[in-house]
């Protein structure tokens, strides 16, 4: 019985623990809208270097996959540019690439992200990590002043594109910022038309993707990923490595519930058949004197499946004690998690009451066929007999 409880209680928690871990990585109140996007290219080795082109049959293999949610290109320009301050109090020039994206994909809400041709301002956006390195590094040590995400919106710069023996001035202006691309993005309307009329190199597949996904950590993205010489921010894929933890442990922990709980059930079940085989005289004796065999039958089931049921909902609730004595602990790590159990533990315990109830009904009427044999043959046909017949036996 011991066996039996602690095989109950090792079975629910492992099926509570991975509805948790589960919950936690993909419910609407945990999920990363930065984390669920990742930027995906070559990784680059010795054998492959200069050949960071993504294929079509790559991509179209990709979008097949049952992580991926939506994909998207980074369509890189190709064409010379560079940027430079409008204003002598913020004197700065670099040469610049840009890279273009659908809207979908982008982090940033703005009304102003949008180009068409003739017109002489380019809205861009620029990366998070961009303004913290002026902010904190270069501002610094060039003694100039430090700014924030309103002030830089503020400022007109200019951009300036050559290509093809064409040089073209626009004005540019930073209209927000983005955690989930690190590069400088502009509309892809004006790529399209910048490549077109400035290109200085031919067309080619893009180098870098953007995919969508339901769950970053899901092992089979990350395989997928090793598979084909892939790579993406590992930082937005470090859960991966905590569920294989916790998939391991929930395999050790079910495994072992489930072992228990067979050689458990094994000797409930040989301690079943072995006290009706001791009784054989007082249930040949009940027969002989009317007792129906079906009441009989009941009657004993009763009284071996109440401990089964009681250790059952013992087991129940003391997991769901576990259960809240974590939603507890963890909350006040702004963990949260569901205070009671999961329906799917709670239907694995209903799975459980009913094999122990099939397992003591077959051990019972087993051990009555076994008894059935050295009763008179006029009690032939037993354990599926009335009452009469019983009698008349």
């Amino acid at each position: 019985m011991f066996a039996l409880l602690l095989a109950v209680i090792l079975l629910l928690m492992a099926v509570q623990i991975q509805v948790n871990f589960s919950k936690l990585l993909s419910s609407e109140n945990t999920r990363d809208s930065i984390a669920n996007f990742l930027v995906i290219n070559r990784e680059l080795t010795d054998a492959n270097i200069g050949n960071s082109r993504l294929p079509d049959s790559l991509i179209a293999d990709l979008q097949k996959q049952p992580f991926t949610e939506a994909i998207g290109t980074l369509e890189a320009s190709r064409f010379k540019a560079s940027i430079e301050s409008n204003s002598s109090r913020f004197p700065f020039y670099t040469d610049i690439s840009f890279e273009s994206t659908p809207s979908d994909f982008i982090d940033v809400n703005t009304t102003d992200w949008h180009w068409e041709e003739g017109e002489s301002l380019v809205p861009v956006i620029v990366p998070t990590q961009f303004l913290d390195i002026y902010n904190f590094q270069f501002s610094i040590s060039q003694n100039l002043p430090q700014l924030t995400p309103a002030i830089v919106k503020m400022i007109v710069f200019k951009i300036t594109i050559y290509g093809q023996g064409n040089k073209t001035e626009f004005n540019g202006r930073v209209v927000g910022f983005s955690d989930r691309i690190s590069s400088m993005l502009v509309p892809r309307s004006f790529m399209q038309w910048a490549n077109q009329k400035f290109a200085t190199t031919a067309l080619a597949n893009p180098s870098r993707l953007i995919i969508k996904t339901k769950d970053p950590s899901d092992p089979r993205l990350i395989n997928y990923l090793s598979k084909k010489g892939l790579k993406t921010d590992s930082e937005k894929t470090r859960f991966s490595k905590f569920r294989r933890i916790v998939d391991i442990a929930v395999l050790i922990l079910g495994g072992s519930g489930l072992i228990m709980l067979i050689f458990a059930v094994l000797i409930v079940t040989l301690f079943i058949q072995l006290t009706v085989t001791s009784c054989k005289p007082e249930i040949i004796l009940l027969l002989t004197l009317g007792c129906s065999p079906r009441e009989l039958t009941n009657l004993l089931l009763k009284k071996f499946f109440s401990p089964g049921l009681l250790l059952v909902t013992i087991g129940t609730l003391a997991t769901a004690v576990l259960q809240y004595i974590s939603h507890y602990l963890l909350q006040k790590k702004q963990v949260l998690l569901d205070p009671f159990l999961s329906p799917y533990t709670l239907l694995v315990a209903c799975t459980l009451i009913l094999l122990i109830a099939a397992a003591n009904r077959y051990s019972i009427i087993e051990s009555m066929n076994y008894t059935k044999k050295i009763l008179p043959k006029a009690t032939n046909g037993y354990p599926n007999e009335t009452k009469e017949e019983s009698v008349t036996a």
